[in-house]
């Protein structure tokens, strides 16, 4: 009776390994083809300690455009778009798929990443979907990682923390390098 009685506890318990093995392979296939969640960013450092925020669009999310895997962006007037005689004005891709294109930046910010509702969306298998960040303040433009899985490189360094990025400077993600340009 015990051999017969664990048999059938085997048994269950086998059935409920395929299938958390079936439902596992579903959710992974789901979020491959849908995305993950997006989750809005804060431009707020203060609102970043705070925690994670609910999913959201980012206001600046513009539809995509005929250019394939970059969406344009329109320049923004504000008191950071003031400043543009001064800083670069286009990002333009160096290295990558899609070498040569460009891009006119607005007055910021940009999100750049695997996401569609990124500003600058890279398909890239070592592009995370939210990626990086690039802000226009006083000094000119910084580049934020976003807690990326591969990093993002300014110049072959690994970006730990907001930097200053110099006109011409290769800022590479994933395998797309790039550089803002007046």
């Amino acid at each position: 009776m015990t051999t017969g009685l664990t048999l059938l506890v085997l048994r269950f318990a086998f059935l409920a390994v395929l299938w958390l093995f079936v439902f596992v392979i579903v959710f992974a296939l789901r979020s491959d083809l849908f995305g993950q969640r997006v989750r809005q960013i804060p431009t707020d450092p203060k609102a970043a300690a705070a925690g994670p925020t609910t999913p959201a669009v980012p206001a600046a999310a513009q539809p995509a455009a005929s250019g394939g895997a970059f969406t344009e962006l329109i320049n923004q007037s504000g008191g950071a778009a003031q400043q543009a005689g001064q800083v670069a004005t286009r990002l333009v891709i160096t290295e990558g798929s899609r070498e040569g294109m460009e891009m006119p930046l607005g007055g910021g910010p940009i999100t750049i990443g695997r996401s569609s509702e990124s500003n600058v969306v890279i398909r890239d298998d070592y592009t995370s979907t939210n990626h990086a960040r690039l802000d226009l303040r006083a000094e000119g433009w910084v580049v934020t990682d976003l807690e990326s899985t591969n990093g993002t490189f300014v110049n072959g360094q690994k970006v730990t923390s907001p930097v200053h990025v110099a006109e011409g400077t290769p800022i590479t993600i994933g395998t797309t390098t790039f550089e803002l340009r007046r």
